[in-house]
């Protein structure tokens, strides 16, 4: 029997899926490789997280969004899982807001994280 959940995300580009890991300091390796779970079970994901326990956590891609996959009993990241995946999903979100912006001409003016964690992200763009 499988350990393995598989968390819905609205994730859909792995570019900013990518960048938002590199941004938040978690180390992936671009797969398909396996993410290991107990008793030696494996999943395969397109990104993978190594944990230093031995097992992994990672991305899959389920045909509209990524999927967060992990033997959740076996977890080891700095945040609960929920709180991982609302951090990957802002910084997610922020990548997909600026790359967006700048191939539609704007720059950013100003960008600050508030106290309760939200980003307030201020784009401009000139006519000319």
């Amino acid at each position: 029997m499988s350990h393995f959940s598989q968390i819905k995300t609205q994730i859909r580009n792995r570019q900013y899926l990518e960048q938002a890991l590199t941004e938040l300091g978690i180390a992936w390796t671009p797969g398909p490789a396996p993410v290991r779970g107990y008793r030696g079970q494996t999943e395969t994901a397109d990104l993978v997280i190594a944990q230093t326990n031995g097992f992994d956590l990672g991305f899959s891609w389920y045909g509209e969004a990524y999927e967060l996959v992990a033997d959740l009993q076996y977890w080891q990241q700095p945040w609960s899982v929920d709180r991982f995946l609302s951090r990957v999903t802002q910084t997610y979100a922020l990548q997909a807001i600026l790359h967006t912006g700048s191939t539609q001409g704007f720059q950013v003016t100003a960008q600050e994280r508030t106290t309760e964690g939200a980003v307030r992200l201020v784009l401009e763009r000139w006519g000319g």
